[in-house]
């Protein structure tokens, strides 16, 4: 068959599409056609299955594409290692890494990413250091997605300092760096580096996006400063023209009733674009029961049962 006639780009093409809509059944259909024309044992192809069995959530299939796989290139270990990340199926994802370690196999820049992740995952700080050696000794730490990924991993580790350093030794910065490193402090409690860092980054014109609003509401909500809440949700769509989504109409919910506003909550639950969830609800109801607030909680009952 002539190389531009070849359906290996076809097939990789659908398998993606298998993988972004998580579509279990064309993705059994699609794996059956390759067998059947013979190109199912392509490198490039079995990638493309094991990285779609893994968006599926199907990690036994992924993994035994890979285990029949004799020649195995860094990109599937890749694969794999990924999929067993995003599914937070952390000790699995370390184990493949440590599969690649022992088969002697070059990692490449995307080897490591989603194994900071798993180190994150299970808190591994000491592994998570020796990870950050092997991104030193491969020349990656002017990547920024292992950039980011250190941050992260650091962060939820505990090890605000690596971080931080990390952070101020990158050259450039994007939206999830600055996300990560206000994340970290704002898990630690450091509520006002999170806002420093929100201005930062505004003021180095990255857009800030809904999860960064996220981690600036929550940030106001615990830290008590209730204001300077009602500003940043007011800025959103103001200023940046993001809607507003549950989880950012959940944090002022959450804050307003922290601070014993619990009317002011259950007002922003009325004017809300989108339909409340149970984990809103549980929340104005929480405040209600805090502060004692019994005809607010009867008329919110209400409306739950209503809405059920």
């Amino acid at each position: 068959m002539p190389a531009s006639h070849s359906p290996i780009p076809l097939y990789a093409a659908v398998l993606d599409l298998c993988s972004s809509t998580k579509n279990l059944q064309k993705l059994t259909q699609t794996h059956a056609q390759t067998i059947t024309l013979g190109i199912s044992y392509h490198d490039f192809i079995r990638f493309k299955l094991i990285s779609a069995y893994s968006a599926c959530a199907q990690m036994p299939q992924a993994s035994l594409i890979f285990s029949l796989s004799h020649r195995k290139p860094t990109f599937l270990f890749n694969s794999l290692i990924r999929g067993f990340s995003l599914l937070s199926l952390f000790p699995q994802s370390l184990s493949v890494f440590r599969q690649l370690i022992t088969s002697a196999k070059t990692i490449d820049r995307r080897t490591l990413p989603p194994v900071l992740r798993s180190c994150a995952g299970l808190s591994a700080l000491r592994l998570g250091r020796q990870v950050h050696a092997v991104v030193l000794e491969n020349g990656f730490s002017l990547d920024m997605s292992n950039s980011n990924a250190l941050i992260s991993m650091y962060s939820k580790c505990g090890d605000l300092g690596s971080a931080r350093k990390v952070f101020d030794e990158m050259p450039e910065r994007n939206l999830v760096t600055f996300s990560a490193m206000m994340s970290g402090y704002g898990i630690h409690g450091d509520f006002g580096a999170v806002f420093g860092l929100f201005e930062e980054m505004v003021r180095e014109g990255v857009l800030p996006d809904g999860v960064s609003f996220v981690v600036v509401l929550t940030a106001c909500s615990h830290g008590g400063v209730t204001e300077k809440g009602k500003e940043y949700f007011e800025m959103m769509e103001g200023r940046f023209g993001i809607r507003p989504g549950l989880e950012h109409y959940t944090c002022m919910v959450d804050m307003l009733g922290r601070a014993g506003r619990v009317e002011e909550a259950e007002a922003v639950v009325m004017g809300m674009e989108v339909e409340p969830d149970e984990a809103l609800w549980g929340a104005l109801l929480g405040a209600c029961r805090i502060h004692g607030k019994v005809e607010v909680a009867a008329r919110v009952s209400r409306r739950c049962v209503g809405a059920t």
